[in-house]
């Protein structure tokens, strides 16, 4: 260990052992190699912490010294590696303290646990450690304590994925530091790393990750598959070796895992129910018998007395059945760890106390039955007035407390028994920090008392509402639903007490009849939906509140019109408010950091020139070159006259200066602007905590290629492509376009004011002048333009969508903002080789897929460009070294690593994994290798679905170079303002304020801030997602902090980096439990007993999905993490040891969002077949009006309210009213349209996670708004979700229409918004794809009925082909689609899941036996007939090699029942009458369909029950094969597949003929004016040319004047194109002829780079969207178009 300061020195070695390396030389290379970087890595730290000191010591200075203060000169910086020999001892202290305090904490923990497991270690060696790390070291020897933070570091870098397990980590480093003498002072240190020990567990998870199966270990031991969280409770466990200690729930039981965590919350809910149910038995709000006469609150009579007695058998009973399971199961779930110390573990205290919970709960229900008195109250009190009232008096309420006080007893023990039971425990995991001082630890207590005060009393408040809410509207829509009302039904009539009344079921021998167990089911039916909607209303409330109390934090916060772009920004030196602001936040060079601002602003063509002139101007200044010229004394900006964005960045800046320059003192954050100012007079570069940007990155866009944006207006462009580049492959990748437009066009139409931007901005620097926006357009497509113009065309492409490279260039301004400051300047004057600010901020790329064979080629070169582009900057790559990686990467590394000396043996090209750091080298003009770290892993471990999750694993890549203090990990979606990124350093300064004296104790360890959605400009979709985000981010984390449980829900928030390294990294990346990587960050905070921040002074640029398909797969991909994080011993851990104040606080940050929409989900099916039982049961339906308009309104508020309201408010106080209802108003319409069916994926996606027990990654690949998306692709992604699921419903709705048609006269509950949901779900997929265009119409039609009619992965031999396929999303046809999902679901689900789907299916099927009457199943045998011909047609297919037409036919067989119930019901089928039969057909055909799938169901659980081994496998195979046939799997399928193309079609064409006859009114809705404003049939920036190669094309633009072309800033036409009448031209066809979207890809051609750029040029700019031979007017339906539609029509 030789670091570069003397005093760091101590002769200290560092040793590896691993049989895993073959030599002596080896080991030691792989050592040197992981201590060269983490050794500079931690000087890096320590000389930050030198110059933070410094800083701080100079600030006291000017503190103490008035004088100083007043002084404009600048005091000297000191040499951070001369003078003062204490700040390096103080900085080294702070750095091994900080480097850990993880292993600190971890001997506070195992010290008390020594008798659990770590008996072999004593604990007063424990408690001494961790004491010498509490105490900074002591007088400890300083080279010792450089040491043991590097031995730490190595042991980290080594562990590869185990730095997941921080506590693992720490157990080994105490064994190594004790092997090697202790921790007592000693000469000389010899320091052994055990590799193999060190990597224990990875072995393990690469050959076995499956949770829930059993597989065989190296050790040879049959167990669960591995996860990290199991490494790290062998740690706490101090185990020798890693061992399960954790059984993950499997399948379903992920229900039980949700019930016994959240039980708190649950039942507080009912709680508030039952609360309410009691005071509406008094509000004569429903029937008079049980809403009147029950006495008061407190002097309760009749049903009021009966409820408080059977509400506690019914609690007592909950809690004793609650508690049973509860102890069966985690015992169970936890067995492998019982024994040993773990938090939350069950002991012998844990039993006692879970076990007299059961006992009591037991002889407390006993104890209240065995004292009941229960009354029925009499008819009389139905006609009970005031005036003869004794007619209605309880016998009881005489002896109140004699017949109560039992039941009144049970209640007080439990309100007891609750709050003793739900005590927080703090931490919840192992503590975030060893110990403090006693003064310290009184003040959290009180800060914790006050906060737990505070969120106790919010939820009283909205545990009120909801209470409220349930008796004024919930409870009164059941009046009259009841048992003894509605069926006259007496069971338990005396505890209810209830009159004995009249009914369907009032009759023994009618118990047993269709109409009794009809209206029994409804009435069930009807409380369970009122029991949903209790249980959904508090989430109603939750965003009501978050809305108002987010709201009113937000004013507290200053963010009063924070964006508002109406206000006047006044810059006049001594004058102006914002000039004042400016100066007294930012210090006396302001002027220098404005004129970055503008500058920015500038470069990313978002103001024009002139725009630029004048807000210079308005500060007085204007930028001449490189000086500043004073010229005025300023003036006033209007930003309601800069473009929209701008304006708001700059409103933003201003705004949140406020909060700068805020007195802060009373959390220890006092500012002085003579020094803390960036530009003051005093300011000390060391007053900047260093920070390092990683942006993890996989295969995502890093700069829009040529090919791309002159891509996308080709028919063939709308197509799936193929992957390979043949025109006969797999059309396995989406459309490159929307195959009318190019994508540049498309961009430009979207920001057509910044492309004018862009051309001025060339103009200024070199462009000749002739060529206007739409020249360069042209010349772009042609590729006529320079390389550097060319370039400029993609950067500008590339920062207006979600690109690498925007987050690049947003991640450098932090350091170029650093670069504007003198004092920095200065500073790294003195260090000529580092760059400016390289200390402060660097900017890691961590790159996966560069150089390999699953990246691109054209991402490569791109990221080597954005390298060369910043290799003046702190830019760094660091990419992934594999077996697929390019024989020029390896090359790279192996020079690298001949040229620093590789081991003897060493073969060039042999390493197999290695992480790897280089930079651009301006003077080689080459990548540079500037560190190698070898690793024995992957980045991802496990096989199949169970992998380790690739971003977390990437993000450690970048982690283990990070010399920051602090990190930020930005996704490939974000950027920011320079003007943000000058507040950076203040808000960094919240982590440790500069008055701290601690400098080892951080204020926080996660740091949030606002987010801008950028991609909101895109579209309404766009517009509608951003807004979700963008309230999420805002109003709702705000309101998440105040309750003290905001989490870590992704980037770009900033995290402390010591604790990244020390406590589990920056998330976490077991395989399916953290899917959902950067919540248990959060988590971790959370259980640590940290604190988690959000501030509204700082925001970032982020992206989301605009596509329809994308924003969906994202939706998805979250529910399923959250089904996950349900898995989790994380949210085990919190839900047990939380406490009851915040249990629902934990609840609403983590999973309810998803519940909910799951129960909402639920209650439209539950609804539907209520409906359905009231006809059968005879209910009268006009007298249940009140049930469905309650429905009726909570699905309005579910779907419009509950988002809107928080995002309203959140608009009000930031940018005004007006701009509020105009947003939120505009874009009513497509946001309840895409939040419907947004409701319905993430139900799906939910309920798919808890069946399946399987959580996969879903790559969205955020494309443009524009991307076509097939009907194939949709149906792909939706018929499992939503198209099947409507098909149902909408069957259901037939059903009941069927029967309200029947009984005419007595009215029907409201069902409209019903068939809007199921009606959505349907057509929004069509409704948000872009450009309905006829051409694009038939050849999706023809694509997706090649998809329905093909017979691919039909035979036998295809089984296991079918499969794969299935899983990678790649089905050739329907029938290879479909029969892959039931292979899945049969060979990969787990038998638990099975099963408990059979026996649900044989309770309906036991109901439907119940309620259905005998009439309505007679079409049952005529069913059971056709099926026995039809499969006689099945066994014609198997037979007939396949043949779809025997399929077809056995499917038409169901559609003619008539001539088969003639001869099987003979003139019963007649009578009454055919249109009353219809519906009983209807509904024999459905039966049978569900008993027919009972069947199918019966007999493949009993092949997965008794098949085993590999020719189980393939039998049960085959049996799936068969059963899809045979079963009327696949022709049911077959059918719906025809309806949705039928449905697609005709919506699809309805839209076309809006576009046609309304100019384009649904494009511009979609998109934007621009693209609304195209003629009918054209495409957006055509103009009229001449064809460069050759080709004759048509004008088909009208002309305009030159002052008209100047007027629209050289946009020429395309501005100008209105809805009229289109002009007659003559068109003479190009050579080239359009190609259609043939089936697999038959016709994409992968073109060559000349031909592209022909049929670019000739097809983007020059031709109509459809290719026609001649006609006499310009229309978007050609005579061609039209006859292709009427064979379309045809063929259907």
């Amino acid at each position: 260990i030789a670091p570069e300061r003397a005093c760091l020195r101590g002769g200290h070695r560092l040793e590896l052992q691993s049989a895993h390396l073959r030599s002596d030389p080896e080991r030691g290379w792989w050592l040197w190699t992981h201590v060269s970087v983490q050794m500079e890595v931690l000087e890096k730290q320590i000389a930050a912490e030198v110059l933070a000191m410094q800083a701080i010591a100079a600030r006291k200075r000017v503190m103490a010294d008035p004088a100083i203060g007043l002084s404009s000169h600048r005091m000297e910086v000191e040499d951070t590696d001369a003078t003062d020999a204490g700040h390096v001892a103080g900085a080294v202290r702070v750095i091994h303290r900080r480097v850990l305090e993880g292993f600190a904490c971890w001997c506070v923990y195992a010290a008390k646990s020594s008798t659990f497991g770590c008996s072999s270690i004593r604990p007063r060696a424990l408690r001494d450690a961790a004491h010498l790390v509490v105490a900074g070291g002591g007088e400890r020897d300083l080279a010792r304590l450089f040491a043991e933070a590097l031995l730490l570091r190595v042991m980290e870098s080594l562990s590869e994925h185990i730095i997941h397990c921080p506590e693992r980590l720490s157990y080994l480093f105490f064994k190594s530091v004790m092997k090697a003498g202790g921790f007592d002072e000693a000469e000389v240190m010899t320091y052994l790393i055990d590799l193999d020990e060190l990597q224990d567990g990875l072995i393990q998870m690469s050959l076995h990750s499956n949770p829930y199966t059993r597989g065989m270990t190296p050790a040879g031991d049959w167990e669960r598959g591995l996860n990290f969280d199991d490494i790290n409770d062998s740690g706490i466990q101090c185990r020798q070796h890693v061992a399960k200690t954790f059984k993950e729930p499997v399948g379903p039981m992920v229900l039980i895992d949700f019930f016994l965590h959240f039980r708190t919350p649950i039942m507080l809910k009912l709680y508030c129910t039952a609360i309410a149910g009691y005071l509406y038995l008094g509000s004569h709000l429903g029937d008079d018998l049980v809403t009147k006469h029950n006495g008061s609150l407190r002097s309760p009579q009749w049903l009021r007395i009966n409820n408080i007695q059977y509400m506690a058998l019914v609690d007592a009973a909950i809690w004793a059945v609650t508690e049973a399971v509860l102890m069966v199961y985690v015992l169970w779930q936890r067995w492998p760890s019982i024994g040993l110390r773990l938090p939350d573990l069950p002991g012998p205290k844990w039993l006692v106390k879970h076990g007299l919970l059961l006992l009591m709960s037991s002889i407390g229900g006993a104890w209240v039955y065995s004292h009941a008195s229960f009354a029925r109250k009499p008819w009389d009190c139905a006609e009970a007035s005031p005036l003869n009232f004794d007619a209605c008096v309880d016998p009881r309420a005489d002896r109140l407390l004699e017949y109560l006080q039992y039941a009144l007893a049970y209640w007080a023990c439990r309100v007891v028994l609750f709050g003793l039971t739900n005590v927080p425990h703090a931490p919840v995991f192992l503590p975030g920090r060893a110990s403090g001082s006693g003064r310290q630890w009184r003040q959290t207590q009180r800060k914790r008392f006050r906060a737990d005060c505070t969120v106790a009393g919010a939820w009283a408040a909205m545990l009120g509402a909801c209470v409220l809410v349930e008796l004024t509207f919930i409870l009164p829509a059941m009046r009259g639903l009841d048992l003894g009302t509605a069926c006259g039904w007496d069971m338990l009539g005396d505890v209810f007490g209830l009159p004995v009344q009249q009914g369907s079921c009032s009759e023994a021998e009618e118990l047993l009849t269709s109409r009794c167990s009809s209206c029994l089911a409804s009435v069930a039916l009807a409380w369970a939906l009122c029991l949903v909607a209790c249980t959904i209303d508090l989430y109603f409330v939750f965003y009501f509140a978050c809305g108002i109390v987010g709201g009113a934090m937000g004013h507290g916060r200053c963010l009063n019109d924070l964006k508002n772009t109406a206000l006047h920004i006044d810059l006049r030196k001594g004058y102006g408010r914002e000039a004042g602001l400016f100066e007294r936040a930012l210090g006396p060079e302001w002027k220098k950091v404005w004129c970055a601002m503008v500058a920015n602003l500038l470069a990313e063509s978002l103001v024009s020139c002139k725009d630029a002139d004048g807000l210079l101007q308005a500060a007085g200044t204007s930028l001449n070159g490189l000086p500043l010229v004073e010229q005025s004394s300023g003036g006033t900006v209007n930003l309601a006259r800069l473009p929209r964005l701008a304006a708001e960045r700059l409103a933003l800046f201003f705004q949140s200066l406020k909060w700068i320059q805020q007195d802060h003192t009373g959390k220890g954050m006092h500012f002085e602007p003579a020094t803390d100012a960036l530009t003051g007079p005093h300011f000390h570069p060391g007053s900047v905590p260093s920070l390092t940007q990683i942006i993890p990155a996989y295969n995502e866009t890093v700069i829009p290629s040529v090919d791309f944006l002159i891509a996308g207006s080709a028919p063939q462009d709308a197509c799936d492509s193929c992957a390979d580049g043949s025109k006969f492959g797999d059309s396995s990748l989406p459309p490159r376009g929307d195959g009318v437009n190019t994508n540049l066009a498309f961009m430009i139409s979207q920001f057509a004011e910044e492309w004018k931007f862009l051309v001025e901005r060339l103009h200024h620097e070199g462009m000749p002048g002739h060529i206007d926006a739409h020249q360069l357009y042209e010349r772009f497509i042609d590729r006529e333009l320079t390389a550097a113009m060319e370039f400029e065309v993609r950067i500008w492409a590339a920062l207006r969508m979600q690109s690498v490279a925007k987050t690049v260039f947003g991640a450098l301004q932090c350091s170029r903002a650093l670069t504007h400051l003198t004092p920095m300047r200065e500073h790294y004057a003195r260090m000529p080789s580092n760059r400016v600010a390289e200390h402060h901020v660097e900017v890691i790329l961590a790159h996966q897929t560069f150089g390999h064979s699953d990246g691109r080629e054209e991402n490569d070169m791109a990221v080597q460009q954005l390298l060369e582009m910043h290799s003046d900057d702190p830019l760094f790559l660091v990419f992934d070294l594999n077996r697929g990686s390019s024989r020029q990467v390896r090359a790279l590394v192996d020079a690298f690593i001949k040229e620093r000396g590789a081991f003897d043996g060493y073969n060039m090209g042999a390493l197999e994994h290695a992480s790897v750091k280089c930079k651009w080298d301006k003077a080689l003009g080459r990548l540079r290798v500037l560190h190698v770290l070898p690793r024995k892993f992957p980045l991802r471990i496990g096989q199949g679905d169970f992998k380790t999750q690739g971003k977390a694993g990437n993000q450690l890549n970048g982690l283990r170079f990070a010399s920051g203090h602090y990190i930020q990990a930005l996704d490939c979606n974000m950027g920011t303002f320079i003007g943000e990124a000058f507040k950076v350093p203040y808000i960094l300064r919240m982590f440790m304020p500069l008055d701290q004296e601690d400098r080892a104790a951080p204020r926080c360890r996660l740091l949030g801030f606002r987010e801008h959605i950028y991609t909101g400009r895109e579209g309404a979709l766009g517009r509608c997602v951003a807004g979700a985000e963008w309230t999420f981010g805002t109003i709702y984390q705000r309101f998440l902090s105040g309750l003290g449980v905001r989490m870590h829900y992704g980037h770009p928030d900033f995290l402390d980096a010591f604790w990244a390294r020390n406590r589990g990294g920056m998330s976490k990346a077991s395989p399916i439990v953290n899917l959902s990587e950067d919540i248990f960050s959060g988590f971790n905070v959370r259980m640590r007993e940290e604190v988690s921040m959000h501030i509204d002074a700082l925001e970032f640029e982020k992206g989301r999905e605009t596509s329809f398909v994308a924003a969906n797969n994202f939706c998805s991909k979250i529910s399923c993490g959250s089904v996950a994080s349900l898995r989790s011993r994380d949210t085990h851990l919190l839900c047990e040891r939380i406490g009851l104040v915040h249990a629902l606080s934990f609840y609403f940050a983590s999973v309810a969002f998803y519940v909910n929409n799951v129960l909402l989900d639920a209650s439209i099916y539950l609804y539907i077949v209520l409906l359905i039982m009231f006809d059968l049961a005879g209910v009268s339906l006009s007298e249940l009006q009140t049930l469905g308009s309650m429905f009726s309104i909570e699905w309005t508020v579910s779907i419009g309210m509950v988002s809107l309201l928080p995002q309203f408010l959140e608009l009000v106080l930031e940018c005004g009213f007006a701009r509020a209802v105009k947003d939120v108003v505009g874009g009513l319409a497509t946001t309840m349209l895409f939040m419907i069916f947004q409701q319905k994926t993430i139900a799906s996606s939910v309920w798919d996670g808890v069946t399946t027990g399987i959580a996969r990654y879903v790559i969205t690949g955020r494309p443009l708004a524009n991307q076509h998306q097939t009907w194939k692709a949709l149906y792909l992604s939706y018929w499992r979700t939503h198209y099947r699921p409507a098909l149902k419903v909408l069957t259901g709705y037939l059903i009941y229409h069927a029967f309200a048609a029947q009984k005419l006269g007595e009215g029907g509950l409201p069902i409209d918004l019903v068939v809007t949901l199921f009606s959505t779900w349907l057509i929004a997929p069509i409704v948000f794809s872009p450009f309905p265009r006829w051409k694009l119409i038939l050849q999706d039609v023809r694509d997706f009925n090649s998809f329905i009619i093909g017979i691919a992965g039909s035979s036998q031999e295809e089984l296991s082909e079918v499969e794969a396929r299935g899983k990678s999303g790649q089905p050739r046809s329907l029938y290879e689609c479909c029969l892959a999902q039931e292979l899945s679901i049969w060979t990969g689900e787990p038998l638990f899941s099975l099963i408990l789907g059979l026996v649900f299916r044989f309770a309906c099927a036991l109901c439907l036996a119940a309620v259905l009457p005998a009439v309505v199943t007679d079409f049952l045998p005529v069913c059971f007939v056709i099926m026995a011909f039809a499969w006689i047609l099945v066994l014609g297919y198997l037979v007939a090699g396949q043949s779809n037409i025997f399929l077809t036919l056995s499917s038409l067989l169901f559609l003619s029942p008539v001539v088969f119930s003639r001869r099987v019901m003979g003139g019963r089928i007649s009578s009454p009458g055919i249109e009353v039969r219809v519906p009983e057909y209807l509904i024999s055909f459905v039966v049978f369909l569900f008993l027919l799938d009972l069947g199918k169901h019966s007999l493949l659980v009993t092949c997965r029950s008794l098949l085993h081994g590999k020719r189980g496998a393939t039998v049960l195979s085959e049996s799936v094969r068969n059963c899809f046939v045979y079963c009327f799997v696949y022709q049911l399928y077959l059918v719906e597949a025809y309806a949705i193309l039928c449905i697609n079609f005709l919506v699809a064409g309805f839209l076309a003929l809006v576009d046609w006859a309304f100019c384009n009114v649904h494009t511009a809705c979609l998109f934007n004016s621009e693209l609304g404003h195209t003629k009918p049939g054209h495409r957006d920036m055509e103009r009229a040319v001449s064809s460069r190669h050759g080709s004759q094309v048509m004008s088909v633009v009208p002309s305009i004047s030159d002052s008209e072309s100047d007027e629209l800033g050289g946009w020429g036409a395309c501005h100008n194109l209105r809805c009229e009448a289109s002009e007659s031209v003559t068109v003479q066809q190009s050579d080239e002829s359009s190609e259609s979207c043939e089936p697999f890809c038959e016709r994409s051609v992968s073109m060559s780079s000349h031909e592209s750029h022909s049929r670019s040029m000739t097809r983007s700019l020059n031709t109509p969207a459809g290719d026609v031979d001649e006609v006499p007017s310009i229309s978007p339906m050609t005579s061609e178009d039209l006859w292709g539609l009427q064979f379309s029509v045809i063929s259907l």
